[in-house]
């Protein structure tokens, strides 16, 4: 990413970034900060997420948003057992039982993908790497992604079921049944993805299209953005995420979740062995 304007702020302790870039600094750029984990998801980078998109959003100055991800992957997913999650699970517990876990599964997937997704300010996603689970829901919530050659993407029945929508319900039933990683090509194809890139020129391309939308008169771009997700949940999207969430608290509870952390083969979920198993033979043969 280049162009740089504004100073680098910081939330979550870091973890998440966010800097003013692009035509007169228009462009907010947020960066998942956790390149060690390869960006997985702790409870402290959504919430460091949902201020970053808050203070772009409340950023007059800012017309569009760009999410990356720092290091070699996008996202490996949730983070079930880095130290640091792990002592903030211990410091801040959800409540015992079955209320407990579908409270901390609704807040930490459902309610704050939707926030992301109904931000007013168009969004991109400048993916590279893996893009697993819960990098898929991420990915999903906005507007645009570009995609380079070398992302991955692994999309599963989580909490933010967003996948047949994305990619069609045969596509989808046969993906996530063979578990196969996407790969960019393919998710351009099924519609997905909106460009792919090479690695080198991810960023670039991904600020060069934030600076055409800049472009576009503020209002018209929101209504543009809001008339298109009306669409959406008039379709019945909003009404399927959420009943597609009582179906994963199902498989929760039946103990097939074992968490999506590529740190720790032991925390995976079988649908990730599998896929990384099989990741060189494509998508569908």
């Amino acid at each position: 990413m280049s162009q740089a304007t504004g100073d680098l702020a910081e939330f979550a302790n870091g973890q998440v970034t966010s800097e003013r870039t692009g035509f007169k600094g228009r462009v907010a750029w947020i960066t998942m900060n956790r390149p060690q984990y390869r960006n997985a998801q702790s409870r402290m980078l959504r919430e460091g997420l949902d201020e970053a998109f808050d203070a772009a959003n409340s950023d007059n100055d800012v017309r569009v948003i760009v999410l990356a991800g720092a290091g070699e992957h996008w996202s490996s997913g949730h983070d079930l057992g880095t130290k640091e999650e792990l002592a903030d699970q211990t410091a801040r517990p959800y409540a015992d039982g079955v209320y407990g876990e579908r409270h901390k599964s609704w807040e930490q997937n459902i309610a704050n993908t939707f926030r992301w997704r109904d931000v007013p300010k168009p969004t991109i996603a400048a993916v590279h790497g893996f893009v697993i689970y819960g990098g898929w829901i991420i990915a999903s919530a906005m507007d645009l992604i570009v995609a380079a050659d070398d992302t991955r993407f692994l999309p599963g029945h989580v909490q933010y079921f967003s996948v047949p929508w994305e990619l069609g319900p045969r596509k989808t039933k046969e993906i996530l049944w063979r578990a196969q990683f996407v790969d960019a090509d393919a998710a351009l194809e099924a519609g997905f993805v909106n460009h792919v890139v090479p690695r080198a020129e991810l960023d670039d391309f991904a600020l060069r299209l934030a600076n055409d939308i800049c472009r576009q008169d503020p209002l018209t771009a929101a209504m543009i953005k809001r008339s298109v997700n009306q669409m959406q949940d008039r379709m019945g999207y909003r009404d399927s995420i959420e009943a597609a969430h009582g179906n994963y608290m199902v498989l929760q509870m039946g103990g097939s979740v074992r968490g999506d952390d590529l740190e720790s083969a032991s925390r995976r979920l079988p649908g990730v062995e599998a896929a990384l198993a099989s990741e060189d033979k494509g998508v569908v043969e």
